[in-house]
């Protein structure tokens, strides 16, 4: 047993107590202990036992605490060092550069900070692979790295490194194998000719989270690398940023691709449809958010490696060419959205099987969709149609028995007809948009009893009749905009409910019940209905709601005081009700929660690995698609007014809204005096038709943010405060149709864009801009500081005539000194001006002879 040599126990749960059996093999030369549950402290002593140890694999354990080396710096052996994946923090001791034979180490997965040591790390001048990514490292890369002449692979991604990347360094490192550098900090630019002597190169990867990292591959020009790329990742890297946002040209040469990602560069210029007849094994092509033009060609040959297409966030236009199935029929992911694509859906795109991910939306796309999409047992993972001009019968008929689609998005075209109503079809759907269509009938019941059916919109379409009971707990549900009746269904569960959207349809009866189960609610709209009853005290129980909006029902009652409690609400909109009592004095909403809800974006896994794999001695990469992420955005909308127009408001337009309309009810009594300071964050505030009583708050004034007041059609009496004046972003004011007397304030501000408009109705009322002028006022005393001076009060008739005279005398005297003084000193000036008396003299005469001798003609004329 002394004499064993290699050891592997992965994945077995070790005791502290178990491991003193280590001792027993000082011989050991390879130990491997993988996600064995250890403790630093289990090893501290044991591992000193074993001088013959080459190498120490110990990913995945509970390892905590600040990085040491005093229990492995006895190993001058050790040429594989694997700590990754546990819960180490610190920076990298110097103790490190003991273990000077060190040709792997892995660090990566850990919490380990701060900068990388000039001294210890960069005395392991054997290196082969460094990986470090994962961490919190920062700082600048050290230039003593230089010195790893065998270094194979560098990862250093998902750090927080920062500044420079030294061209020099890059361009020591001849040995280069696999170079990822993305997700850090870093700054300037990097030309890319500094790896064309790195031969042996096959990936490089650089994806920036910033907008400070520039690459540049034009220069030197001509310059010819000496390696093949098969992965080559250059993502929101401002690649060519001074030389024309070109595609690199180095890539001309190159013919092994598997992966390109030179997305989020706005690139500018046609479309390069050379890159894919350049390398035939291209497995992955994602050039999204760039500037590419013309028109999308296929290549000359049938490229079955191919696996994602992604030039979305172009300017593509033309159509789609028919026969794109054809040349790619292994697709599985496809996406040419927000383009200016236009023509009819391309019929071969149903023969694509393997298609998972289909993205065609935001385009002018039109014509009808082929059915086998929707019949055939497709492996769908997501298809969105949205924001085009497609129309036809697509939901009705013989769907598929296991609709396999996880996302499905037809919204804002013109799809008719009505949607098959079979309950005992299967289907997977998490989240369903089929909004501002022209679907009709009734909704399925299948939409509401599908377990997975997570995300369910159809609004604004011609849907009527009831909606459906059922088992299916949605998060978000939006069936506004359509005909639906009868009561609001109780029966649904609205417990994990997040936006609920029910307005402009034709629901009769009261809130239900089962609405105080929706505690995570941020948006409840259920306005322009039928409703009615009183407005249950328990909605101020849903402390998370953010937006309200009940307007247009036949509500009645009082506003309840328990709505003071939605300390996070932001909309409300209770206006055209029936409503009566007083506005509660308690409101201190609109608190401007912290967190933004309506810029939600949902996130599904899709990656697709590459063919290619690179072997290191530890674990092999394989090429993962950086953005295998599919990101669906869902585009919230809510209606409100302002400015006495109805409009949708959209996305994340609505973290930023603050709005409070009680308009057209029968609320009495005084606008509440804390009002102004309760709603501080308030952008709209809209008490018209009403039967408000009193005066006008000075308080309003400290809306700061306000843009629209309207008090209009109440009984409002005294003045306009002049504080309103203060408002500095008010674009609408109205308080007309109330009894209020005296003067207007001052035209100053935002106040000098209003007319007689926003005043009319108040007879009582004077001042600009009213034509009614106020009367005059008895003499007023003012204040000796505030006498204005002589000077400041002299007007211009009370000028001095003997000075006036004097000083233009004296102006001219001087211009003419200065002419007579050029006209001396200037020969040629004084004969062209005596030139021109002479010739108003000649023709002064000749004048006078005419109107003399002839004067008959001369009137004539």
């Amino acid at each position: 047993m002394s004499g064993l040599l290699h050891l592997t126990l992965n994945g077995n749960f070790l005791r502290s107590d178990t491991m003193r059996f280590l001792g027993a093999f000082p011989s050991l030369k390879f130990l491997s202990l993988s996600s064995c549950m250890l403790y630093a402290a289990a090893l501290a002593e044991e591992l000193q036992d074993m001088p013959s140890l080459e190498v120490l694999i110990l990913m995945g354990n509970m390892f905590s605490g600040t990085l040491t080396m005093k229990a492995l710096a006895s190993f001058t052996n050790l040429k594989i060092l694997d700590l990754s994946f546990n819960n180490l923090t610190g920076s990298i001791p110097t103790e490190i550069q003991a273990m000077s034979s060190l040709q792997v180490l892995s660090l990566a997965g850990n919490s380990l900070d701060g900068a990388l040591p000039e001294y210890g790390l960069c005395e392991l001048k054997k290196l082969q692979e460094l990986d470090l990514h994962a961490n919190n490292f920062e700082g600048n890369l050290p230039q003593c790295f230089d010195k790893f002449s065998s270094l194979k692979l560098f990862e250093i991604s998902s750090n927080k490194f920062s500044g420079i990347i030294p061209s020099s360094l890059i361009s020591t490192l001849t040995s280069l194998e696999y170079l990822d550098f993305s997700h850090n900090k870093f700054e300037g630019s990097l030309s890319f000719s500094s790896f064309a002597n790195h031969s042996k190169l096959e990936v490089v990867e650089f994806i920036s989270d910033n907008d400070k990292f520039e690459v540049e591959t034009q220069e030197p020009i001509g310059w010819v690398p000496m390696f093949q790329l098969k992965v080559l990742l250059l993502s929101n890297c401002n690649v060519n940023r001074a030389k024309g946002r070109v595609v690199p040209s180095f890539l001309r040469s190159q013919h092994k691709l598997r992966v390109l990602d030179l997305s989020h560069n706005f690139l500018d210029e046609p479309f390069p449809t050379w890159l894919i007849n350049n390398n035939t094994m291209l497995e992955v092509l994602n050039l999204r958010n760039n500037s590419f033009g013309d028109r999308i060609h296929m290549p000359p040959y049938r490229n079955v490696h191919l696996r994602k297409l992604d030039i979305s966030g172009n300017h593509m236009i033309g159509t789609i060419p028919s026969d794109i199935g054809k040349f790619f029929p292994d697709l599985n992911f496809l996406n040419l959205s927000r383009n200016a694509l236009s023509g009819d859906f391309p019929s071969s795109i149903a023969n694509m099987s393997a298609l998972i991910i289909l993205d065609l939306s935001d385009n002018e796309i039109s014509g009808e969709v082929p059915q086998e999409l929707f019949t055939g047992n497709r492996p769908f993972g997501v298809l969105d149609l949205s924001y085009n001009k497609l129309h036809g019968d697509v939901l009705s008929g013989n769907l598929s028995l296991h609709w396999s689609f996880n996302f499905l998005l037809l919204n804002n075209n013109y799809f008719t007809g009505k949607i098959e109503n079979d309950a005992s079809k299967s289907f997977q759907l998490w989240s369903l948009d089929i909004s501002n269509n022209l679907f009709s009938g009734v909704l399925p019941d299948w939409m509401s009893n599908s377990i997975s059916l997570s995300t369910l919109s159809v609004r604004n379409n011609r849907f009527e009749g009831k909606f459906p009971c059922g088992i299916a707990s949605f998060l978000f549900l939006d069936v506004s905009e359509n005909f639906l009746s009868g009561p609001i269904p109780s029966c649904l569960d609205l417990q994990w409910i997040k936006h609920l959207h029910l307005g402009s349809n034709r629901f009769t009866g009261s809130i239900p019940r089962t609405f105080q189960t929706m505690i995570g609610v941020l948006t409840l709209d259920i306005g322009n209905n039928y409703l009615s009853g009183k407005i249950p005290e328990f909605l101020g129980l849903l402390s998370n709601l953010r937006i309200l909006l009940m307007r247009k029902n036949n509500f009645s009652g009082s506003i309840p005081t328990q709505l003071c409690q939605l300390s996070n609400v932001t909309l409300v909109d209770l206006s055209g009700n029936s409503l009566s009592g007083s506005i509660p004095p308690c409101l201190q909403s609109f608190a401007s929660p912290s967190s933004l809800s309506y810029k939600q974006k949902t996130r599904t896994k899709y990656s697709w690995s590459s063919s290619y794999v690179y072997f290191g001695t530890l674990k092999s990469w394989s090429a993962t698609d950086q953005e295998g992420d599919i990101v669906l955005e869902t585009r919230y909308e809510v209606r409100f007014t302002i400015k006495r127009m109805s409009r949708f408001y959209k996305s994340d337009v609505l973290d930023h809204m603050r709005g409070l309309d009680l308009s057209n009810n029968k609320l009495t009594g005084e606008i509440p005096q804390g009002l102004g300071w309760s709603l501080t964050q308030i952008c709209v505030l809209n008490l018209s038709h009403n039967q408000l009583t009193g005066s006008i708050p000075e308080e309003l004034s400290d809306l700061a943010n306000l843009v629209m007041l309207d008090l209009s059609s109440n009984g409002l009496s005294g003045n306009v405060p002049s504080q309103l004046t203060n408002l500095s972003y008010i674009a609408s004011f109205n308080v007309s149709y109330n009894n209020l007397s005296g003067r207007l304030p001052d035209i100053k501000g935002q106040f000098s864009t209003f007319n007689a408009e926003s005043y009319k109705g108040n007879p009582l009322l004077c001042g600009i801009p009213l034509e009614k002028k106020c009367a005059s006022t008895s003499p007023v005393t003012i204040p000796p500081g505030d006498i204005p001076s002589a000077k400041e009060s002299e007007k211009w008739y009370d000028i001095d005539i003997i000075w006036f005279f004097g000083s233009l005398t004296a102006t001219w005297v001087l211009y003419l000194l200065g002419f007579a003084t050029i006209l001396y000193t200037n020969p040629r000036w004084r004969r062209w001006w005596l030139l021109i008396i002479e010739e108003r003299m000649y023709t002064c005469y000749y004048f006078l002879i005419d109107w003399v001798s002839r004067p008959s003609v001369f009137f004539r004329r």
